[in-house]
């Protein structure tokens, strides 16, 4: 496996954290986000297994463990609500919170969808942002795919968080 591949993934974060820290600067009255709020971090999320080995190659002693978040909240998450791979997340949970758009075709139209974590709705309403004051879904997850292409696994596939334990 291709070390610059890894590498590849950890500047894609980078670039992600950098442009979701500015949004969340920009929201920062209406996010509730917190270390400890986990109302997000629910179990049966899946990630690319790109990233699955990223954790698991960063965080073999955990992992090796067997001893997951109790079911129902994410597998990572410690007794206090904090995520145990923080600096290592996956995309999903980089974005999360955050006033989220995207482009759905309904009957042969593009149609813009907009949504947000219910604690976080409180404030300017989402129809009412700007464009780039959302995390417009679409351009990561694409380059994420193709990372996960060369990566030697399909574009598709993904790995339950809780299933890194197993």
């Amino acid at each position: 496996m291709s070390d610059k591949l890894f590498e590849k993934l950890k500047n894609l974060y980078r670039e992600v954290d950098s442009l979701a820290n500015e949004l969340s600067e920009f929201h920062a009255e209406r996010l509730k986000c917190q270390k400890g709020c986990s109302a997000c971090c629910v179990d049966g999320i899946a990630v690319f297994g790109i990233e699955a080995e990223n954790i698991r190659r960063k965080h073999r002693d955990l992992v090796g463990e067997k001893k997951p978040h109790p079911a129902g909240f994410c597998a990572f998450l410690d007794q206090a609500g904090g995520c145990r791979i923080y600096p290592d997340r996956p995309y999903v949970c980089r974005t999360q919170g955050l006033p989220l758009r995207w482009f759905e075709e309904i009957e042969r139209e593009w149609i813009e969808l907009r949504d947000i974590c219910p604690l976080n709705e409180e404030g300017e309403p989402l129809e009412e942002l700007p464009a780039d004051k959302c995390w417009t879904i679409g351009e990561f997850e694409g380059r994420l795919a193709e990372l996960q292409k060369r990566f030697g696994r399909g574009a598709l596939e993904r790995e339950k968080l809780r299933d890194l334990f197993a």
